[in-house]
């Protein structure tokens, strides 16, 4: 790279990105050490395998960083094909894990693609919204818009892997960014509540407050001479929805995930079978207290009570040996790069670019609220790596591809495209 480059380079993403990392592998080292099988150069051991992934994805960065950023636009559809096809490739060749087919097997190490369809889903969505001039308000172009979305997470869901299809929809985020209404996103989170609430409570119930509350708007805004229409076919899709939300829990979802939810929701207590997970991983952060109980201190953390807590479970760690005050410089420090990713996408001057750093940063916040909530029991398990922190070389890799792609468009903001 040439010093005008490496100067361009927004250092201080850069610096976040490697204190995370770096505080990440502390905590996969706390929770995977045992003294009578401690070593560096044993690849058995996760904290071993973890620093080798961090070499690696070093190496990975510099790669990233030498390659010309017009070199992402011009092959973002060549890479999000690329991907696809890696995706349906796991159906054939690859190797399932823990009941999912995510993975294709080398030897001891596995590498997941899924990861790093982000990336290229990302990329093939900014090439189709930049380089096409697409005006996203226009329904044609915006089915299209959700294709590219909606396909890799639809190879996805039947490997099973719920957690990584949910992802994609953090692309609604660079989308509403460029003009999208704001209509789906109401919808969208309107059906979420729906589905909730008609679990907690039953469609019938749902069904009569909300008809109730519909008749109430009606009836306030008859002198604005409302389309009667509108309102009866609001109602109608609501009773349709509710009264097909038992069928599609109990039919489309797996058992674990009706567990999950059920736990969350309060209908069920489990805390030795499908909770366990969660419930050790909420008593292990409450444990900690203020200051927590120090780097490899931690009972609960020693005692191997949270299961794989190197992988998703990697923040009760934090929580435990660092306390509520390690816990939230931590949550300052995604906060902070989540902030400083908007600011750097504000301010790109191309179009492609900006959509990609939009994506970023929606990819990021989901799967680090997701990770948050589902660690400390407000969200079901699904499965979703904590980014940088999670024990994981795919996770790792497809971050970093994710994120430093992105600091090498905006380093070459300044210049002409």
């Amino acid at each position: 790279m040439a010093k005008s480059s490496i100067a361009a380079i927004d250092w201080l993403t850069v610096l976040i990105f490697i204190l995370l990392i770096g505080f990440g592998w502390g905590n996969i080292y706390s929770s995977s050490f045992n003294e009578e099988t401690a070593s560096f150069t044993n690849l058995s051991l996760p904290y071993v395998k973890q620093g080798l992934f961090i070499i690696l994805s070093v190496v990975l960065v510099i790669i990233i960083l030498s390659i010309e950023a017009k070199f992402y636009e011009r092959f973002a559809s060549v890479i999000y094909v690329i991907s696809l096809v890696s995706l349906l490739g796991l159906f054939v060749f690859g190797k399932e894990i823990s009941g999912a087919r995510s993975w294709y097997n080398f030897g001891s190490f596995g590498l997941q693609p899924s990861e790093f369809a982000k990336a290229a889903t990302a990329l093939a969505l900014a090439k189709f919204l930049s380089d096409l001039q697409t005006n996203i308000k226009r329904l044609n172009d915006q089915l299209k818009a959700f294709l590219i979305i909606i396909l890799p997470a639809l190879i996805i869901i039947p490997q099973p892997d719920p957690g990584s299809a949910l992802v994609y929809a953090a692309f609604f985020f660079p989308l509403y960014r460029e003009g999208l209404s704001a209509m789906y996103l109401i919808i969208g989170a309107s059906a979420t509540l729906l589905f909730v609430v008609t679990l907690l409570f039953g469609p019938i119930w749902v069904v009569s407050i909300a008809l109730f509350i519909i008749l109430l708007v009606f009836l306030k805004n008859r002198k604005l001479k409302p389309k009667f229409a509108t309102y009866i076919t609001t109602g109608f899709a609501i009773m349709v929805f509710s009264f097909s939300v038992n069928y599609i829990f109990n039919n489309i979802f797996e058992q674990r995930h009706r567990d999950r939810f059920n736990i969350v929701l309060g209908k069920e207590v489990d805390a030795k079978g499908i909770g366990y997970n969660t419930n050790q991983s909420e008593i292990a952060i409450g444990s900690g207290s203020w200051l927590g109980k120090g780097w490899k201190e931690g009972t609960q953390t020693k005692g191997g009570f949270v299961p794989e807590q190197h992988t998703d479970y990697i923040f009760s760690t934090v929580g435990e040996e660092w306390g509520f005050i390690g816990s939230t410089i931590i949550v300052l420090l995604f906060i902070t790069l989540l902030l400083r990713l908007l600011h750097l996408a504000e301010r790109q001057k191309n179009q492609f670019s900006r959509i990609y750093g939009y994506s970023v940063v929606g990819i990021l916040f989901i799967h680090f609220t997701v990770n948050i909530g589902m660690v400390t029991g407000l969200l079901p398990t699904v499965g979703i790596p904590l980014p940088f922190f999670s024990y994981g070389g795919s996770g790792l890799w497809g971050f970093a591809i994710l994120l430093f792609i992105f600091i090498k468009l905006d380093s070459n903001r300044v210049n002409e495209w």
